[in-house]
């Protein structure tokens, strides 16, 4: 689940759209933003020497990795940082996301929420908090095996609608919400480079949760919804981390893996008309999703350490049964998830949180990231996303395929009094918004206590 989630998913009140002026502006920022970004990155990664220097003078440059204890230095100033336990963290996070022009009536979302890790001896916990979606984990360890525990809870007392072509369709208005346990035993294995997050775990988990939605009256007359409902099944799960993280956190090399296997049976169901479709008994009650993700750090041939390159792989289909409203994939923006339990999470910039109700997903993405100083790093961005997502205006049936492609670039920076910061521009492609370009802009803030 994401760490950074949405306080409210309340649609703004929609303006009257931009002006010329405006969208004339929004291009001329935009085209300064990568100018700026581009002409930085390319000055940053080939520091030529003076006359006087002489390569075997310079000593070979390591990036300080997280909770190693290192010395830094910036402008002529050098600080000690000691080592730091990673494994019992406390952060608050704070921010918002901006788009422009307003992307389904939202031009501002605010974001924030606690994170809490830590271990008591053989016992580990984590869990995300943000009032009304939250998140815990526990495990107990038993050698290489382990009990596992997991709560979840979305239940924003807010109609949510869905968004098509970039608008929202007010008649798919619904309050709805799910409220999820799950119990497993697992094994665990730490792998090389051997840090908290380094490790091999296999999962076997039953879970069983509570689906329910009620009409708004925005709802369409012809809308018709399933009983509120227990819904059980299994998950089973691989997780693969052998990533070593940088001083912010970020990958810096190696990489990570990961599959779930979910299949769900839902005890009370009937027929449902989300909007374009009928969506039947037999064919939602019971469903089979699979999904898997794949991230690689590295280096840069014939540059230093400072240079990084990352790629990244996620896909999900359901092999069987007919996915629906409330059990389809989520693709939605975000901040790109870099901690190891949030890894899973899929991703498309400069989209709204879960934008997209999908049964089928193919997500790349490739990034160029550039250690300015130890403790600053620039990046540049490109992802491309092939999804079938759910249609609830028109005649198409109940899925339309679609593809698009966004371009980001931004910062992450230690910042004061010992906190992070993250800003990030995207440029993103008509699948946002009925075929029409936009922007986003998010900005984070972070501060361990």
């Amino acid at each position: 689940m994401n760490l950074f989630v949405s306080l409210s998913e309340k649609p703004a009140v929609k303006t009257d759209g931009c002006n010329d002026l405006r969208k004339r502006f929004l291009l001329k920022q935009r085209r300064r933003f990568f100018t700026v970004a581009a002409y930085a990155c390319f000055l940053t990664a080939y520091p030529f020497p003076g006359p006087t220097a002489r390569a075997e003078e310079t000593p070979e440059y390591h990036t300080p990795l997280a909770g190693e204890a290192c010395d830094i230095e910036c402008l002529g100033r050098k600080a000690t940082l000691l080592q730091r336990n990673r494994e019992n963290t406390r952060a608050f996070v704070l921010g918002g996301s901006l788009f422009a022009p307003e992307l389904a009536g939202h031009s501002f979302i605010p974001i924030g929420a606690l994170y809490y890790k830590h271990r008591f001896d053989d016992i580990r916990v984590r869990g995300t908090f943000s009032l009304l979606v939250n998140e815990l984990d526990a495990s107990k360890t038993l050698g290489k095996f382990q009990i596992l525990g997991h709560l979840d809870n979305n239940t924003i007392p807010f109609a949510s609608s869905e968004i098509e072509e970039g608008s929202e369709v007010k008649a798919t208005a619904l309050k709805w919400g799910t409220v999820n346990g799950r119990l497993g035993v697992g094994y665990r294995l730490p792998v090389s480079p051997y840090q908290t997050d380094n490790d091999l775990r296999v999962q076997l988990f039953y879970q069983a949760g509570y689906l329910y939605s009620r009409r708004t009256a925005d709802t369409g007359a012809g809308m018709l919804l399933p009983p509120d409902t227990m819904v059980q099944g299994a998950l089973f799960r691989i997780r693969y981390d052998a990533l070593q993280r940088n001083l912010m956190e970020l990958p810096h090399q190696g990489i990570a893996t990961g599959l779930d296997a979910e299949y769900l049976h839902r005890d009370n169901w009937s027929d449902a008309n989300y909007g374009a479709g009928l969506f039947t008994k037999a064919q939602t009650q019971d469903y089979l999703k699979l999904s898997g993700y794949l991230n690689i750090a590295t280096g840069i041939p014939l540059l230093s350490e400072r240079n990084r390159l990352l790629t990244s792989f996620y896909g999900g289909f359901a092999p069987y049964g007919t996915l629906d409203r409330f059990s389809t994939f989520r693709v939605g923006g975000g901040p790109i998830p870099s901690e190891a339990d949030d890894l899973e999470r899929q991703v498309f910039p400069g989209a709204v949180f879960s934008q997209f109700p999908v049964s089928g997903y193919l997500i790349g993405a490739l990034e160029y990231r550039r250690e300015i100083f130890s403790f600053l790093y620039l990046h540049l961005r490109g992802t491309y996303a092939r999804v079938r997502r759910e249609r609830f205006e028109g005649d198409e049936g109940n899925y339309l395929g679609e593809s698009g492609q966004v371009l980001s670039t931004g910062l992450t920076s230690g910042f004061l009094w010992r906190s992070l910061l993250h800003l990030e521009y995207s440029y993103d492609s008509k699948i946002l918004r009925s075929g029409s370009r936009g922007s986003n802009m998010i900005l984070l803030w972070s501060k361990s206590f």
